[in-house]
C-alpha cells in the first residue's frame, strides 16, 4: 500500500547535511517528495512511497546523518497523491 507522510525532525539537524543526507537515503529506500529546513530550526520532509520504505526512511530520520542530534521525530500520515517524481531539496 502505498502512503504519504509528513515528517518534522527537531534537534541539531540543520547545518549538518541532513537534507543531503535525506535525499540520499530517500533514494536508497525508493520514496519521492521532498526536504526543507524550517525556520525554527527544524527540518521537515514529505515522503510518498510504499507504506514499508516510508516507515524505513522515517526511521532513518530518528537516528539522522552522523554529526546531527535528533531529539524527536513527528509524523503526519496522509494518503498517497502520487505527485512526486523525485526526491528533492525544497
Amino acid at each position: 500500500m502505498k502512503i504519504q507522510a509528513t515528517v518534522t525532525i527537531s534537534g541539531l539537524v540543520q547545518g549538518v547535511s541532513f537534507r543531503y543526507f535525506t535525499v540520499q537515503q530517500a533514494e536508497r529506500c525508493n520514496v519521492t517528495g521532498w526536504v526543507r529546513n524550517l525556520p525554527n530550526g527544524a527540518v521537515q520532509g514529505c515522503f510518498e512511497g510504499e507504506e514499508r520504505d516510508v516507515e524505513a526512511l522515517i526511521d532513518w530520520c530518528r537516528i539522522g546523518p552522523r554529526h546531527a542530534r535528533v531529539d524527536g521525530v513527528s509524523v503526519e500520515r496522509q494518503e498517497f497523491t502520487g505527485k512526486f517524481r523525485d526526491f528533492r531539496v525544497r
